[in-house]
């Protein structure tokens, strides 16, 4: 089965074996994944034996989790590899004259096995890893690095695209994206280098890819192996009854009296908001602030100075200033100065809006029994909640009785349904790699099956931390037949215990909701190729569907489908929505400013020269909330800032800032219509989620809405903005 462009394909698996995102160690269910299943003792080397080089007798050919064992990947790697050689080697020795379709396509088409074989290895290692996986992820990776090079470094194969890209005007559409993102990603990896550069590049890539999962690793374990273990029920003074079950039920599996919190999402947000003992606030802090640099096995600093260092090398090796000059020829913003100057005029914004905040929220904290100059970082999310509570009258122990996780996701699947016509229906028959993973089948309101989609919430030992979408198979067409996509949703909500079902935070509905957003863009896909389909598109694009999701979670039509009391079947009420509404905007200075100093710090990184700097002098010069906080020494962004030196968003974390602004104007234009306007969606459906790379993101936007987007949106909706500019 054919994926992916074979050069991108195996740097973007590389990539996202060890992107990190958001956000408890739970216990193990037995299970017959792959992390349970016992090893073939060396003999799934056989193609009959291995099922991952075997046609999938599955529903939908999806990946069947249940057969497959660790030791299946490192032979079927082996033999998809050689059979990728040989694929590209009859590209390279075609007699015929190089075409569009004997060249390009044939390039798109090839190493198909050796694409679907890691993109299930690679998803194992973020969802539900070992010590096993995690070994073959190790010495697999290098082994891809080098066989992505061979290919990208490949001087025959790369004349036949160059002869096709020198009559790229008789190449049109959706095939001359193609064409053009496949000749430039010869040239961007090193295609026109001399021979001892392409040498020298190859070290690179292969040391570059063996410190990213270093750092992976590192953050993982230091997020995993962290445990704040509390036995005097006095400490669990303010936090509310599901934290105290939740942390009470974490000790009980560890085998200890009393409770414990840890490092993940569900057990650390929770009681950083509502703890009273400021002492532990701060301990559990430390822990999490200081992730990758406490001077131990787990330390990721000298692996920041090292990658930035090669990251530079590399850039400057193929003719680039800088690493972000490199990375954002391929991105909306297109420079580092547009990135710079959109991350200032923010700045400007929010900067001033967040001190007012702090300053408010200091007075309200010393009114409150604060005696502190200033609010610490371990402090805020206690005080913000106070205060907030005060404003509001609203807070998550009110609101999470109403967000039952079933009734959150037939919300949203309704959602779904009146915005764009697809339908869901489980498949209990399709194979998980844990069973709390549900899969369902997508249907358009023609009855035509869009997608398998897989959703995993819970967080268990060996998955790592935070949300996320993936594909294990993406939509494309090959000889007259289209292949629709396998997409999957990664959370981390608590669990449900015994008494109670799994109840989200209102931000946990709305991480599910960006989830979605992303899932939508890669099950709505209708293109030709795989390598431009569903969420192949520039990085500060791509987060355009997600946020857009989001807004609809604020609207009050919306909430009323789904929010429903879990014990009484009640609606949430009126009064609750318009607090929560009013709530979305509070603080708002301070999270934009958060926001933009990870922009700024990546930038930082990866904009300019990086001898000399390290991770301290980083943090200090472009921290820009450092000041409003008394002391920052257990404060360390970049030793566990995953996304930008284990993931893709190196010189690209502004696009987060950069998709709100599209997010917040593409929204107003449904507001302007209405919330479930067919017209809008259809025209959101039509030109974003179905058009994934095959177009440029600027001309899809603007056939979407009419003109290109309004940054003011964006302040508008965070209130950062009061008045309407014409």
């Amino acid at each position: 089965m054919r994926k992916c462009n074979f050069i991108t394909a195996v740097a973007i698996l590389i990539l996202f074996s060890c992107s990190t995102s958001k956000k408890q160690n739970s216990e193990m269910v037995e299970t017959k994944s792959v992390k349970s299943m016992p090893t073939s003792n060396g003999k799934a080397t056989n193609t009959a034996d291995n099922p991952l080089l075997a046609n999938y007798d599955t529903p939908f050919n999806t990946v069947p989790f249940d057969k497959i064992k660790v030791d299946h990947f490192m032979p079927g790697v082996k033999i998809a590899m050689e059979e990728g050689r040989k694929e590209i080697s009859q590209i390279v020795n075609n007699k015929q004259k190089p075409t569009f379709s004997n060249t390009i396509v044939a390039l798109e088409q090839a190493g198909s096995q050796l694409n679907k074989i890691t993109k299930v290895l690679f998803h194992l290692n973020s969802a539900e890893t070992s010590p096993e996986i995690q070994k073959n992820v190790r010495e697999i990776s290098p082994m891809l690095t080098e066989f992505s090079n061979d290919i990208s470094l490949n001087q025959e194969l790369f004349k036949r695209v160059a002869a096709v890209w020198a009559e790229k005007d008789k190449v049109k559409g959706e095939d001359y994206m193609l064409l053009e993102k496949s000749y430039k990603n010869f040239v961007r990896n090193g295609a026109n280098l001399n021979e001892e550069d392409k040498t020298t590049l190859r070290a690179i890539n292969k040391e570059l890819s063996d410190l990213s999962i270093t750092f992976s690793e590192n953050v993982l374990n230091e997020t995993n192996e962290y445990q704040m273990h509390v036995t005097k029920e006095s400490d669990l003074s303010g936090l509310p009854e599901f934290v105290r079950t939740g942390a009470a039920e974490s000790a009980k599996k560890a085998g200890k009296e009393g409770w414990i919190f840890t490092l993940h999402a569900p057990s650390y947000g929770p009681f950083m908001k509502y703890a009273d003992n400021r002492e532990l606030r701060h301990e559990l802090f430390k822990a999490s602030g200081r992730r990758g640099a406490k001077g131990n096995k787990n330390d990721n600093n000298a692996n920041i100075e090292r990658i930035v260092k090669l990251r530079y090398d590399k850039a400057k090796l193929l003719g680039y200033e800088t690493w972000a000059d490199y990375v954002l020829e391929e991105r909306m913003a297109n420079s580092k100065d547009k990135v710079n100057e959109f991350l200032d005029r923010l700045k400007k914004v929010s900067e001033p809006a967040a001190q007012q905040e702090m300053t408010e929220l200091l007075a309200f904290a010393k009114n409150n029994g604060f005696t502190g100059d200033k609010i610490e970082r371990w402090d805020q999310s206690y005080y913000v909640e106070k205060a907030a509570k005060e404003k509001f009258a609203i807070n998550d122990e009110l609101l999470k009785p109403y967000f039952k996780l079933e009734n959150v996701l037939e919300g949203l699947f309704t959602v779904v349904n009146k915005l764009f016509g697809l339908t869901f229906k489980q498949n209990t028959n399709i194979q998980g790699w844990h069973p709390d993973v549900k899969a369902y089948e997508v249907y358009d309101s023609t009855g035509k099956m869009m997608a398998v989609w897989y959703g995993d919430y819970f967080p268990r030992q060996g998955k790592r931390a935070g949300a996320w979408n993936n594909t294990l198979r993406k939509q494309w067409v090959e000889n007259g037949t289209e292949y629709r996509p396998h997409v999957v949703n990664v959370c981390n909500f608590s669990k449900p215990t015994a008494d109670k079902p799994s109840l989200l935070t209102f931000q946990e509905v709305v991480v599910l909701y960006h989830e979605f957003g992303h899932a939508l863009h890669d099950m709505c896909a209708s293109g030709k190729y795989a390598s431009i389909s569903g969420t192949s598109v520039p990085w500060d694009f791509v987060e355009l569907p997600s946020q857009m999701l989001e807004n609809f979670v604020y609207q009050p039509e919306v909430l009323k489908l789904f929010a429903k009391h879990y014990k009484t079947g009640e609606v949430i009420p009126e009064q609750y929505i318009n607090k929560m509404i009013e709530n979305a905007q509070f603080m708002a200075g301070m999270a934009s400013a958060r926001q933009l100093s990870l922009g700024l710090i990546d930038m930082k990184w990866h904009g300019s020269n990086p001898e000399g700097k390290t991770v301290a002098s980083v943090e200090k010069e472009a921290d820009i909330t450092a000041k409003f906080y008394g002391d920052n020494s257990d404060y360390i962004a970049s030793t566990a800032f995953s996304h930008i030196f284990a993931g893709g968003y190196s010189a690209g974390y502004y696009s987060y800032k950069w998709s709100e602004v599209l997010d917040a104007d593409a929204f107003e234009y449904f507001k302007e219509k209405g919330v479930f306007n067919k017209n809008v969606a259809h025209s959101f459906y039509k030109n974003i989620l179905s058009k994934g790379g095959s177009e440029k993101p600027m001309d899809l936007y603007k056939k979407f809405r009419g003109r290109e987007p309004n940054p003011d949106a964006m302040l508008r909706r965070s209130g950062l903005l009061k008045e309407v500019k014409p």
